[in-house]
């Protein structure tokens, strides 16, 4: 089994900064990237920003300058938001794409999802 965990969301006034964090453990025999998707209420998950095992990053347009993302190690990745604004409010999915030993199989998977909330 493969399980990715989210921690940081929260509350924050506009301006203000939150640190995402998420961690993969379980079977795992190689990571290929790591990335966080966002879904605000009734819009569809989009891509907030990505970064594969080579450390190449893309990210949406609208967090371009605020948002970065990063790898410490090679199963955690983390999002480091600034400047936030309220249209950023969402939940925050964390999707990593990995190779599992006990699948022997590479597949898409998804953290339950933490609440980001901007507002005053």
């Amino acid at each position: 089994q493969v399980q990715l965990v989210e921690s940081g969301g929260g509350l924050v006034h506009p301006g203000g900064s939150l640190r995402l964090s998420c961690a993969a453990s379980g079977s795992i025999s190689s990571i290929y990237a790591m990335g966080w998707y966002r879904q605000a209420p009734g819009k569809q998950r989009e891509l907030v920003a990505r970064i594969t095992s080579g450390s190449r990053t893309n990210y949406a347009d609208s967090v371009k300058g605020r948002f970065t993302i990063s790898r410490d190690n090679a199963k955690t990745v983390d999002l480091q938001m600034n400047s936030l604004k309220p249209e950023d409010t969402a939940v925050y999915y964390c999707n990593a794409d990995i190779y599992s030993r006990s699948t022997m199989s590479r597949n898409n998977y998804w953290g339950q999802g933490t609440q980001v909330t901007v507002s005053s």
